[in-house]
């Protein structure tokens, strides 16, 4: 590498990024793809691949479903599953990481859970949390609780687990292709040859006609480099508080969820977007319930659903269970839920039902006071759960 362009390169992949900047930019980049399009979620994306799968096994018949590498959600995940394999591979922090059984069955149990928590809620906590709260619909606010719920109850197992069950994840596992010696500059050349495939991919869709497919690729990949680069984590939003105590993640977590709600409003006041836009019928039952259990299951997991897709990109195999779990698990509790899911909560759009001035200050404040009360806990201790 030339000596002027090495400090860049130090600066962006030899350090971790701040995580309220890259909370920002993340907060950003869900405004712009709302505006160009729509919103991220993760689960969507997910449950297609249930769907392929299923439909490939003779399980489900779907003529209408769209393949993975033309369906907008699914190619928002393969980005961000690239992008994390490309920030891992030039920060020399790729690697198979293979964990003992135990740990790869709760990774699979967790995703199990949070497909289902998923449909309940109609959305992960991206799209059901964070993207509905963000577009004033009560039905994120309710998974808000729901997924702190379910954080606690998974902490709680987890204490249990270690306390009685020790030897259930007691192990080394397994690693490989980890970036060590002389041949480390191989992982940075691998990563430049995954970006210049991405750039090679958007142009392949700009001719075949399918320049939109090529942009959720690319804004998908941008999540992917900017969550592996700074570990910025909404599960560790939702976990640390009760299990560590600290409070970073939870500060991030509301700043961006304040910044991606103000686009959003812009966008929905002006009228360049529908207002029912990502208002989900999940105000309710839905929202509560479907938060609980995928809380539960991205504690168990170890990441949710945006969290486990990019930690996949950078080898983590406990997460590829997870994924694989979520997208079966989606699929077959939309299959077996059917009508029944719009019995469980119903559609309200903050400003409709208390006005524009009063919705923001609302999801302002709830934000605000889900960083105040983490941050008063990382001395007080409060909420943390004892060892």
């Amino acid at each position: 590498m030339p000596s002027s362009l090495a400090p860049l390169y130090a600066a962006v992949f030899a350090r971790p990024w701040l995580v309220w900047g890259s909370a920002v930019l993340v907060a950003t980049l869900n405004v712009f793809l709302f505006a160009f399009d729509r919103p991220w979620t993760a689960s969507d994306g997910l449950r297609n691949w249930g769907d392929w799968a299923l439909t490939g096994v003779g399980l489900v018949r779907r003529p209408d479903l769209l393949p993975p590498w033309l369906y907008s959600g699914s190619l928002l995940n393969i980005g961000v599953v690239v992008g994390g394999t490309i920030a891992a591979l030039l920060s020399r922090e790729f690697a198979i990481r293979v964990p003992v059984p135990a740990e790869l069955a709760k990774g699979g149990a967790g995703g199990l859970l949070m497909g289902v928590g998923a449909v309940l809620a109609f959305g992960c906590n991206i799209g059901g949390f964070f993207s509905a709260t963000s577009a004033l619909s009560l039905s994120g606010l309710g998974m808000m609780l729901g997924l702190g719920a379910g954080a606690f109850i998974g902490i709680r197992y987890l204490i249990w687990e270690a306390a009685h069950r020790p030897h259930w994840s007691r192990g080394g596992g397994r690693i490989y292709l980890q970036a060590e010696g002389p041949g480390a500059a191989g992982h940075a050349w691998a990563g430049a040859i995954v970006a210049g495939l991405v750039v090679a991919a958007l142009f392949l869709y700009t001719r075949a006609g399918y320049g939109p497919q090529g942009v959720f690729l690319l804004f998908g990949a941008a999540f992917g480099v900017v969550f592996q680069r700074s570990r910025f984590c909404l599960v560790r939003a939702f976990r640390e508080p009760f299990m560590t105590g600290d409070a970073e993640h939870t500060r991030a977590a509301a700043l961006a969820l304040v910044v991606s709600t103000l686009g959003f409003a812009i966008l929905k006041f002006t009228d360049l977007k529908d207002k029912g836009d990502w208002v989900f019928a999940a105000a309710g039952v839905g929202g509560l319930l479907g938060g609980t259990l995928f809380g539960i299951g991205m504690t168990l997991a170890g990441g949710c659903g945006a969290g486990s897709i990019w930690r996949a990109g950078e080898g983590q195999v406990k997460l590829w269970a997870a994924v694989a779990c979520f997208a079966l698990g989606a699929s077959a509790a939309r299959l077996a839920l059917g009508g029944a899911l719009g019995k469980l909560g119903i559609a309200v759009f903050l400003p409709a039902a208390v006005g524009w001035g009063a919705a923001l200050l609302l999801v302002i404040a709830v934000a605000a006071a889900w960083a105040l009360a983490a941050t008063w806990n990382e001395d007080a201790r409060k909420f943390t759960i004892p060892d």
